[in-house]
């Protein structure tokens, strides 16, 4: 037993560098067409690493022939297949610069936005990487509005609105979070969120939004000077009635109920003060 895998082993080992030497060859041949052959297998293969490298290397030398289309297609599905998407996209926009009507051209311009999808930056860094996909998937959905693959290009962007919405919404609370901290951060709060609701209205975290929105105008109501607090309870008062129609059902019901029973008592208030005060100037 042990004898069957050693021998498996050695068989295996004699394998990969008989390989690695075929390889290593083909990357010094001066035959372009072995090149091109030893990469589409090596792509069939899935061993895309060695692909891109072979397809990279034939660019140049098939540039201006029939070949050289298929050249920067495979390059491009290699890269992809390496999970690098951000070459990916590069080198499927490349494609379609050099073959704009090309046979491929409609894959490769859905893949150019599809790879910058796949690799979207978290909601805490800089997201123009987010904004191309965005420009690039709209592109593809423009120009091929009834290509088999506009739906999945359409679910790509829906999927993106639902990421960049989330950025708001950590922005929001954090704004909320930070309270008075170096000014008015309810307010920027209030603001971030009602921006995003108007720019993705069928967003996921709607509820959410609104909730914060309804908090914030609850802190600011709480600590303005006296002059402004009759107004903003009664804003509030406005702001918990859409809530609690629009979200019955919330987990945060019960506290949108809480806070609209304070600023209702708390501008009744304010309001009666204000009818004294005229009155006995009368």
């Amino acid at each position: 037993m042990k004898k069957t895998t050693l021998i498996l082993m050695a068989v295996a080992l004699m394998t990969m560098v008989s390989s690695c030497t075929s390889y290593q060859k083909m990357l010094k041949s001066d035959d372009a067409d072995a090149r091109f052959q030893a990469a589409k297998n090596y792509y069939l293969q899935k061993n895309y690493s060695k692909a891109a490298v072979l397809f990279e290397s034939l660019t140049g030398a098939y540039r201006g022939q029939r070949s050289a289309e298929e050249v920067l297609y495979l390059l491009a599905k290699s890269r992809l297949g390496q999970k690098d998407y951000y070459s990916a996209s590069q080198d499927f926009a490349n494609y379609v610069k050099n073959f704009p009507r090309g046979e491929y051209s409609e894959e490769a311009r859905y893949n150019i936005g599809y790879c910058l999808y796949l690799d979207l930056p978290e909601v805490e860094l800089d997201q123009e990487a987010t904004y191309a996909a965005v420009s690039a998937l709209s592109d593809f959905v423009d120009y091929f509005p009834e290509s088999q693959l506009t739906p999945q290009a359409q679910e790509c962007l829906n999927s993106i609105n639902e990421h960049l919405a989330y950025k708001e919404l950590r922005n929001a609370q954090l704004y909320y979070k930070l309270g008075l901290y170096l000014g008015n951060n309810y307010r920027s709060a209030i603001v971030t969120a009602e921006n995003a609701l108007k720019d993705y209205p069928d967003t996921k975290y709607k509820e959410e939004f609104s909730f914060i929105i309804l908090q914030a105008k609850y802190k600011e109501a709480s600590l303005s000077v006296a002059e402004r607090q009759q107004e903003r309870y009664s804003e509030l008062v406005d702001e918990c009635y859409r809530y609690t129609i629009e979200f019955p059902n919330s987990k945060n019901s019960a506290a949108a109920l809480r806070i609209m029973k304070e600023a209702k008592a708390k501008a009744a208030v304010k309001t009666n003060k204000s009818t004294t005060k005229q009155q006995e100037k009368n």
